[in-house]
């Protein structure tokens, strides 16, 4: 079995074992809202499939990321723009 490491969710360690997707590591890390609506009503994920694109985050710099669909890598750093 491979060990737990580590990613950063707005700046704040969370250890998260293989396979856990980023959304998971959001939520253990105590966060809610993952984004805003344009209206600026916070918002998370909903169907967690990559439909509904509620879950969208910043990954690694990069912004818009389907945080259900999207495997934790140690070092990775998530950013919930809500």
């Amino acid at each position: 079995m491979r060990k737990a490491f580590q990613v950063r969710v707005n700046g704040k360690p969370v250890a998260v074992p293989p396979g856990t997707v980023a959304a998971a590591a959001v939520a253990l890390a105590g966060e809610t809202r993952f984004r805003r609506s344009p209206q600026g009503t916070p918002r998370g994920p909903l169907c967690g499939m990559g439909v509904c694109m509620e879950c969208r985050v910043t990954i690694n710099g990069r912004p818009h990321c389907l945080s259900c669909q999207t495997l934790c890598e140690a070092g990775m750093e998530i950013h919930t723009d809500a």
